[in-house]
């Protein structure tokens, strides 16, 4: 096989990575517009936080997946190391993000007294 055989039998993934690209660049756009005017609607509470940081957590994981399943090449790997590595991924962000959330409230509740405004 030569080399112009190998080089044509390659396909370009250019459309596609446009493709990721602007998705990735409207759910960015969607994350600051909504950091930016944070809409009262959204600081309704519910599953122990307000729905504007779930939205923020949920559009960041999004992202994160669309990184690993287009950039990483995740889409062409097996289905049982997809599951690997997308799984605990996940497990580690939500563990994290709970630790986070649920110390960072102690916290905030055991230095109010101590504040002074």
């Amino acid at each position: 096989m030569t080399h112009t055989e190998a080089h044509e039998s390659h396909e370009s993934h250019s459309g596609l990575i446009w493709r990721v690209f602007i998705f990735l660049s409207i759910v960015t756009t969607i994350e600051v517009l909504l950091g930016i005017y944070k809409p009262e609607v959204l600081h309704i509470h519910g599953f122990g936080m307000s729905w504007l940081n779930w939205i923020f957590i949920i559009l960041t994981l999004v992202k994160a997946y669309g990184i690993a399943w287009f950039f990483m090449h995740l889409k062409q790997e097996k289905a049982s190391l997809r599951r690997v590595v997308v799984w605990t991924a996940l497990f580690l962000i939500a563990y994290l993000s709970f630790i986070v959330l649920v110390e960072g409230n102690y916290m905030h509740e055991r230095l109010l007294p101590y504040l002074k405004w």
